[in-house]
This record gives C-alpha cells, structure tokens and sequence, in this order.
C-alpha cells in the first residue's frame, strides 16, 4: 500500500503543488477540454500537478496510455493515448518512448509490459486491479478445457497475465463477436465475463458458447427496470450499454458497445439526451466534445479505476517505482494471444 503522507511530503519538497489560479488561466487551454465538467476552481487545485507531470514525462521520455474510465484531468491533462482496452493494447506495440505510465487498471499495465518486454512499465497504484480479472485463475481455464475438449479458449483482455497465456485468443469487448465468429469448431469457450459471453451468443448464433461465472462489479449492477424507469422520467431519452452489463439490460438499450463504440456513437448521432450505462468518467470524458448533448445518470465508478490520481501517477514518474513485471516464460505465452487478437482484429478490419 502507497504510504500517501510520506508521498505527499516528497513531492511537495520537489514541486509547487499548491492551488493556483494565475497557473489555472495559463493552462486554459488544457482545461477546455473539461471545462463543462470542471469548474476553474477545481482546475487551480489540479494544474500544478498537471504542469509537474508533463514536464516529466519530457524528463524521463514517457508516454501515459489512458483508460476511457480515468478521471477528466487524467484523461485530458496528462494522457497521449486514450481508448478501449483494444486501442490501448494496439498502441502499446508503437510505443517508442521508453517509459510507459498506465492509467487504468493492472492487467492493462501487464498487457503493456507483455507487448513491450524492454520498456518500462509504471503502474501508479498496484492496488488497482480488477474484479472481472482476478475471479478466474489458469486453473480455471484448465478446468474449461476438460469439459469442452477441443474448444478454443477465448479470454477478454480483463485479464491477468497468467490467464492470458493459457488461451488461445484474447479479445475486447469491441471485437469479441467477430473474434468469436472467426473461431475453428463449434464451440468456443470465453471467459471470465458471463455476461459479455452470453450478449455475444446473440450476436454469433452459429457457434455454442459457453463460459465462465465471472462478472463486472460496476456493469453487473445495473437493471433493466433501472433503464425502464430513466425513460419514463425522460420520454425520448438514449440509452447506451456496454456489453459487460446482463443481456436484459442490453436488450433494453437503443445502442451496446464498447467504451470506443460508445463515444464514436455519441458523436455519431448526437443525442438530445443520453444515457451511458457505464463507468461514471465516461460521459464526463465526452462531455465537451459533445456540446449539444445533455448526459443522465445512473453511472457506477469503478473503484479501481478511481485509485488512479494525478498525484500518483507524478509519485510513479518521481520515483520510477509500480514497475510492472511479468514471468518472461508467462509473456511469451500471453503476448501470443494477445498478438493474434490484434492482428485478427486488423484483418477483420482492413
């Protein structure tokens, strides 16, 4: 566990970190990129360690790749990379600064550190994990195999290192479908996300999936009455879900995708008002490239998501310490997999 208190003391003997309005207006420009979610005030308190953090990033030739779940002043201040889990898998293989700072959660740290064995890889809080990721080992693959024999393994990038490398294929949910779709035999086996796999199973009829018990902690506890009563308090209303909520709940959304899909479509369509079903940041994230389109709750944060501040992250980029490692034999095996869904991806797309 980061002690925060001796933290915060040596980095205040190394930079101004104090609230500043007059930093605050010279960096306006960064914050218009927030500005109708983050009032001036709120920007003076985290302009100075925006300021810190990107002159560093200069100092140690970093690069920070940013969830579409990270905070406004992370996603907007400090990121060079922002997007999905598949943009960010991509983009870590054309990473060429030597340095790579990962907002998001831990197993997209090792993803990185997998497709970049010689880089650094920061992690600003190893305590940010993942629910999804950590309810299924290998064992838990093994034990898949054993009762599908012969089906193909197919693991959401929601997952550790370790998982990676005993499947045969990852994917996101961007491209779960169509990497499911482009699988050998009948039956193909996902894991850890249920809900995902089954939302899946209605969009590839001719393959039997099955999968493993596994579930989203912020997705899982959205309803299908919860979409049902937004409408009826606001008659015209959009409503977007992602795939990681239960199939009831994508049934009953105008639209389902993933984080990219979501944006892509709110830009796309442009809404009057919209409904994300998601991760809270999200909507906040898009908000001001979107100016004619008013965002309704509900949302969920993402607790792990949320341990990812700037002030960690500067802490990490001070110290060159969260360095992410991962076993170079489990690597091997994991940037495989990880490696055909890019590469999948792409065919499919070209």
């Amino acid at each position: 566990m980061l002690d925060l208190t001796n933290i915060r003391e040596e980095l205040r003997a190394h930079y101004d970190l104090s609230p500043s309005m007059e930093l605050a207006e010279e960096m306006s420009d960064i914050h218009a990129r927030m500005d109708r979610v983050m009032p001036m005030i709120d920007w003076a308190i985290h302009a100075p360690y925006v300021r810190a953090i990107n002159q560093l990033k200069k100092q140690r030739n970093a690069v920070v790749l940013a969830h579409n779940y990270m905070t406004p002043q992370i996603y907007h201040g400090i990121s060079d990379v922002v997007g999905d889990s598949l943009h960010l898998a991509i983009k870590a293989t054309e990473v060429e600064a030597d340095v790579i700072v990962q907002c998001g959660v831990h197993f997209m740290a090792e993803t990185s550190k997998i497709l970049n064995p010689a880089k650094t890889v920061l992690m600003p809080d190893m305590e940010a994990g993942c629910s999804l990721a950590e309810s299924i080992t290998a064992d838990g693959i093994a034990e898949m195999r054993a009762m599908y024999p012969g089906a193909p393994v197919v693991s959401y990038v929601n997952t550790t290192a370790e998982v990676k490398a005993a499947s045969d294929i990852c994917c996101t949910s961007a491209n779960a479908a169509q990497i499911v779709a482009a699988m050998e035999g009948d039956t193909v086996i996902m894991t850890p996300d249920k809900w995902l796999a089954q939302n899946v199973a209605k969009q590839v009829p001719q393959k039997r999936i099955v999968w493993w018990d596994g579930a989203c902690i912020v997705h899982e506890q959205f309803t299908a009455q919860d979409l049902r009563d937004f409408r009826d308090w606001n008659p015209g209303l959009k409503i977007i879900a992602h795939p990681e909520c239960p199939p009831d709940v994508v049934a009953e959304a105008d639209y389902a995708g993933s984080t990219a899909n979501i944006q892509d479509w709110v830009t796309r369509e442009h809404p009057k008002q919209v409904m994300l079903v998601t991760e809270c940041s999200m909507a906040a994230n898009i908000s001001d490239a979107n100016p004619g389109v008013e965002f309704l709750g509900p949302c969920n944060m993402c607790p792990y998501m949320q341990k990812i501040t700037l002030e960690k992250v500067l802490w990490s980029l001070h110290s060159m310490t969260g360095a992410v490692e991962v076993d170079p034999a489990v690597a091997e095996r994991a940037r495989l997999a990880v490696q055909r869904m890019i590469d999948l991806s792409r065919r499919l797309a070209a």
